[in-house]
């Protein structure tokens, strides 16, 4: 083949490295973004965190009234920051403070609260955490601060404990092998397996430890919280239960909780009668009995940062209407050294250093862009906040029952940003609003017709569902149909298949598990 040469004209889109750095930030959990400023203030000398700055919100989740105050509007995210020159060598600001923090509450049925549409919490009011948490959530937290981790509480009673060395060292073994729910992760056999091959035991060695670990496991399952050291969900509750007094209900409860907990769970009770004989009336109070337990011994020692979600953005409700601000706590406290850029600017147009001076310069710019990016970023985050709660304004009065139909589109026009921007924007940002602290992604959703021509939104329409479920007779639940049939009362349009949909995202069990027998 013959070479050649050709003229071709193109065009292609180049992202500066301001540009994807302002990108990568506005996509940047509130987390992420404080770690990203740590590295930053590592690696560039000429940016600096105000030495009056307030701890992260990781630090010491206090909630406490904050100050209105107006926030600027911004540019488009993805629009290339622009350089700072000149006489910008002042020091850039960003404030901060403390301002409260909100926690998951787990859901009614005992498991745990996931997110669902970015649902963090849902409570009448985000009133500060010392005046809304009742007696049971400040006796927990007073545990947690009291006694540590679980594997520490558990240490503690170990010491308490008159074992030699060799069976303290297996007990403590077992104790680090729990899991966060205080189960056992690993079965006995693969446990001493390991242990036989750190220390090289041969096969009666490895007999041994076994007998020495099953002897462990019966001192670990003694231990407080009640269930820990259980290796399932049934050997969890009969710890329990045998620490209740003697009574035909506790032997039966122990019957249930070893063989018939899947009975249990779909609460076929007459089922879980003719199996045991046993009349129904004792297998309610078995059942009774089982309630009680705690299915996972460790929650309550659980870390309790890892449920605390602090919001970006604040919307509180004024004598004018809705204001909305940014929460000064996540916001970093930078600036530019300003020592260090005066000393780059002395050596610039010098001939010796010049080298230097050019590397060091660009350090420099390196510091402004960043601070230049991270604001833009919550500017960025504050417009759309704004524009969605001028779309939303009904919900922060009447709650999710009122929601809107909105898609990333309207915003994305609105504020003349691009539609990947505002899902940037609405990802892992949280907004506290008088009804409780949601994701900026649980304020969009689809549109469902209605009989007068409307649209209703989904997220109302799961409320509705919600609602209808919550009143119901529980010795006659709504079937998926019956609720579609509601729905269609209301003047809403909405298919079986959608209820179960929505039902399902509502973890929601059907209509034959909630019934009572």
């Amino acid at each position: 083949m013959k070479p050649s040469l050709q003229v071709r004209l193109s065009q292609h889109l180049a992202l500066t490295p301001q540009l994807q750095q302002s990108i990568r930030l506005l996509q940047l959990s509130t987390l992420e973004l404080h770690q990203e400023v740590g590295q930053m203030l590592e690696q560039n000398p000429f940016l600096e965190a105000e030495e009056d700055a307030p701890p992260t919100p990781f630090d010491t989740p206090v909630e406490r009234q904050t100050a209105d105050r107006p926030a600027d509007s911004a540019g488009d995210a993805e629009s290339a920051p622009e350089a700072a020159g000149g006489d910008g060598e002042g020091a850039a600001e960003l404030r901060g403070d403390e301002f409260g923090t909100t926690e998951r509450n787990d859901w009614e049925n005992g498991t745990e609260g996931d997110d669902f549409d970015g649902i963090r919490e849902t409570p009448s009011s985000t009133s500060s955490a010392s005046g809304s948490g009742d007696g049971e959530d400040m006796e927990a937290q007073d545990r947690r601060a009291a006694s540590g981790t679980l594997e520490d509480h558990l240490r503690q009673q170990v010491l308490g404990m008159r074992l030699s060395d060799e069976d303290r060292t297996v007990l403590t073994v077992l104790i680090e092998s729990l899991d966060g729910d205080g189960y056992l992760a690993d079965p006995l056999e693969e446990i001493a397996e390991r242990l036989a091959e750190m220390v090289g035991a041969d096969e009666d060695g490895r007999a041994e430890l076994l007998d020495r670990l099953q002897c462990a496991l019966k001192w670990l399952q003694s231990l407080e919280p009640a269930g820990v050291g259980a290796r399932n969900l049934g050997e969890c509750l009969c710890i329990q239960l045998r620490q209740q007094p003697k009574s035909a209900a506790r032997q039966l409860a122990l019957r249930v909780a070893t063989q018939y907990l899947e009975l249990l769970a779909r609460r076929d009770f007459r089922r879980i009668a003719a199996l045991t004989g046993a009349d129904e009336a004792l297998v309610r109070q078995a059942q009774a009995m089982i309630r009680v337990c705690e299915p996972k011994p460790g929650r309550p020692f659980s870390d309790a940062e890892a449920t605390i979600v602090v919001p970006d953005v604040i919307v509180r409700k004024t004598g004018r209407g809705l204001s909305v601000m940014l929460n000064p706590e996540v916001m970093p406290k930078l600036r530019i050294n300003d020592l260090y850029a005066q000393a780059v600017r002395g050596q610039r147009g010098g001939a010796a250093g010049a080298g230097g001076a050019a590397t060091l310069g660009s350090r420099l710019q390196e510091a402004r862009w960043f601070v230049k990016n991270i604001q833009q970023r919550f500017d960025t985050i504050l417009r759309v906040s704004k524009a969605i709660v001028e779309r939303q304004k009904a919900f922060f009065t009447h709650g999710a029952i009122a929601m809107k139909p909105l898609v990333l589109r309207e915003i994305a026009d609105e504020l003349g940003l691009h539609e990947s921007t505002i899902s940037r924007v609405t990802t892992a940002k949280y907004m506290a609003t008088p009804q409780g602290t949601y994701e900026l992604k649980y304020f969009f959703g689809s549109s469902l017709n209605t009989e007068a021509g409307g649209n209703a939104s989904s997220t109302a329409v799961r409320a509705l569902i919600q609602q209808f479920v919550t009143a119901e007779d529980t010795k006659k639940p709504l079937s998926d149909s019956q609720i579609s049939d509601m729905l269609e009362e209301q003047g809403i349009q909405v298919a079986r298949r959608t209820v179960a949909k929505y039902r399902e995202a509502l973890k929601i069990a059907p209509a034959s598990l909630r019934k009572a027998l």
